[in-house]
């Protein structure tokens, strides 16, 4: 004897070995035996074989049609078993009542299940709702593979445009246009983006680079609502300074200026002044909001975002010729060791001179700068700066107990064209990065950071810090030592027009200079201030985001300018393991099966290819240097 029985919802067909009152043990084909309750018994059949029935069953449900099963079946609940008999017109077999049963539980528009070999045949109504459902999701099946194929051929279905630009970083995974998307992908075995290159939702890969940035940061536009320009600082006292700056040509935001005199031999007084923006982005303002919001400027080769309105950074930017607001700290130091003997802040306004542009005087070199008799453009200007940064930079040195490691040539990107167009020409700009303007820069900037950072911390007014301890670079709200710049606090506070952070060390450190004592109470930000806390890790994430973005645009264009130039050979550097840096361009990239060799061993690559998509070229070495 055999049973037909259900277990884990699946039919099986066993022969009985021993029977007890609530169980049965049963033996499969293979031999192997089981205990079952009898409840889950459907019944029990002499003919066929066990493994015979399941098969014949499968092979004549398929023939049964559930419509005119559900003609025939009783509007009331029934045994299938029934049905069987009235349908075959006999008292049924265990291949038709096991077909039957398979017929019924196969279609749940027909029949609902009501327990062992039971069923109910759906109502009118809701068998004609299940059925229109059903032919809508055989309607979408059909439009889901027609677009698949339509991909798959190159074509992007109508349907599909509003959307393909949204199918890499937000896509609604429960929509048919991106299921037909999806299909396409692993029909295809191509990347995405290929696949949406390819069908032109993009020109070239620049295109989407810089949407895909711009949709998931900027889903609004990078425009700023406008903005009611005001004289602020207008009350400020003017004071008469020969103050100049000295940036990049393409920079619009003048941060920062310096001037110098000298009180008397042997010292020399140093003015660093500031843009002061925190005059009109006061906390909790609209202007401050959106600037939270940006937390930085975004740079790229040929454009920027400007983490500020430029109706603003006109009012407060330090260009030549006109009074603007600055944030002042005068410090006098002595050239002989760099000691600082005096340092004041103050706010105040000032008209700068001239905004210098590195490109027109980087001429200036140590040896002109160390000698009074060369020629020098503005030395009675740099000559004094420079003495007093080297001083000042000999005291870190010796701090850090070496010299800073600061050589390496860096690069400027211009690009003449659209900076949105990939054929737009492209010039890498090499600088060295320790020149003296830049050295001469760096250093009173470090000196402002440094002594803000004390005057904030002397007054007990929270600040955001960036330490250096163990190797590892962190931001904090503690005046902690920063162990590579060798200074006992550092603040970021030079850069208001560009950084947020800035923007908000800025506010503090106006508070500390005009309240002193009491500024911890006039502060924007008192101690212990939560939101400071969260606004360190937003500033953290959102200026990595940045970063990033940055590094994979320059990636982008030295790429382009690798083949505007036509180089089927470059010379690189061992990096380390496989990774080599070009000496030609600011790019690192993979040599697969590189020798190994030390760092900084020179070899000589082949350019096989170029992939714009993935950021990357393809080299093998040819020579070792």
């Amino acid at each position: 004897m055999h049973v037909l029985y259900e277990d884990a919802g699946k039919l099986k067909a066993e022969t009985i070995f021993s029977e007890a009152d609530t169980s049965l043990q049963v033996e499969s084909a293979s031999g192997k035996r089981s205990k079952i309750k009898r409840n889950a018994v459907l019944f029990t059949f002499e003919q066929p074989a066990p493994d015979t029935l399941l098969p014949a069953a499968e092979t004549l449900a398929a023939t049964l049609d559930a419509g005119f099963l559900w003609e025939c079946a009783p509007q009331q609940e029934f045994e299938a078993a029934a049905l069987a008999e009235e349908y075959f017109g006999h008292a049924p077999d265990a291949v038709e009542k096991t077909a039957t049963i398979l017929a019924l539980s196969a279609a749940p528009a027909y029949f609902h299940r009501r327990g062992k070999g039971a069923f109910r045949p759906a109502p009118p109504d809701i068998l004609q709702a299940a059925l229109a459902a059903i032919e809508k999701k055989r309607r979408q099946a059909e439009l889901q593979a027609e677009w698949t194929e339509a991909l798959l051929a190159g074509t992007l279905p109508d349907a599909l445009k509003p959307v393909a630009a949204t199918f890499l970083d937000r896509p609604d995974k429960n929509t048919l246009e991106w299921k037909a998307f999806d299909a396409a992908v692993q029909q295809s075995g191509i990347s995405p983006e290929r696949l949406l290159l390819s069908l032109g939702v993009w020109p070239h890969p620049l295109a989407m680079m810089r949407d895909r940035f711009l949709s998931a940061h900027f889903p609004r536009g990078t425009q700023w609502p406008p903005v009611d320009v005001q004289d602020w600082g207008a009350d400020l006292p003017q004071v008469e300074v020969e103050a100049y700056s000295l940036d990049d040509a393409s920079t619009i935001e003048i941060d920062d200026a310096l001037s110098v005199s000298i009180p008397a031999p042997g010292t020399v007084r140093v003015g660093i002044h500031i843009a002061v923006p925190a005059l009109a982005v006061t906390r909790g303002s609209a202007l401050d909001e959106q600037a939270r919001a940006r937390m930085s400027t975004v740079y790229m080769p040929g454009d920027k975002i400007p983490m500020l309105p430029r109706e603003l950074i006109a009012a407060f930017s330090l260009d030549e010729g006109q009074w603007r607001p600055a944030l002042s700290l005068y410090v006098t130091g002595r050239v002989a060791d760099g000691e600082i003997l005096e340092a004041e802040t103050r706010l105040e306004r000032i008209r700068v001179a001239a905004n210098l542009r590195h490109g027109r005087i980087d001429e200036v070199t140590e040896a002109a700068l160390a000698d009074p008799a060369a020629p020098l453009p503005h030395a009675h200007w740099l000559r004094p700066l420079w003495q007093l940064a080297q001083a000042l930079c000999a005291v870190r040195d010796r701090t850090r107990g070496k010299p800073e490691n600061n050589d390496r040539i860096e690069y400027g990107f211009e690009i003449e064209g659209p900076p949105d167009d990939p054929d737009s020409i492209v010039r890498l700009v090499p600088r060295q990065r320790n020149a003296p303007l830049d050295r001469l820069v760096a250093e009173y900037m470090i000196l402002a950071n440094t002594q803000w950072g004390a005057l904030l911390a002397r007054h007990g007014v929270p600040g955001i810090y960036r330490s250096q301890q163990m190797g590892r670079t962190r931001m904090s709200t503690q005046a902690l030592p920063h162990e590579s710049i060798a200074v006992p606090q550092y603040i970021w506070s030079t850069s208001p027009l560009r950084r947020y952070v800035d923007l908000v060390n800025q506010g503090q450190i106006l508070a500390a200079a005009e309240h002193g004592v009491s500024a911890r109470l006039a502060a924007p930000f008192k101690p212990k201030d939560a939101d400071l806390y969260a606004l360190i890790g937003a500033f953290d994430s959102q200026y990595t985001l940045w970063g990033e973005f940055q590094s994979s645009m320059e990636r982008y264009w030295c790429i382009r300018w690798l083949q505007q130039q036509g180089l089927k050979e470059v010379r690189a550097h061992v990096l380390r393991e496989n990774l080599v840096r070009l000496a030609c361009a600011p790019f690192v990239t993979r040599i697969n099966g590189l020798p190994e060799y030390e760092r900084g061993h020179e070899v000589r690559l082949d350019i096989l290819g170029y992939d714009e998509i993935g950021l990357d070229i393809e080299c093998r070495l040819r020579e070792a240097g």
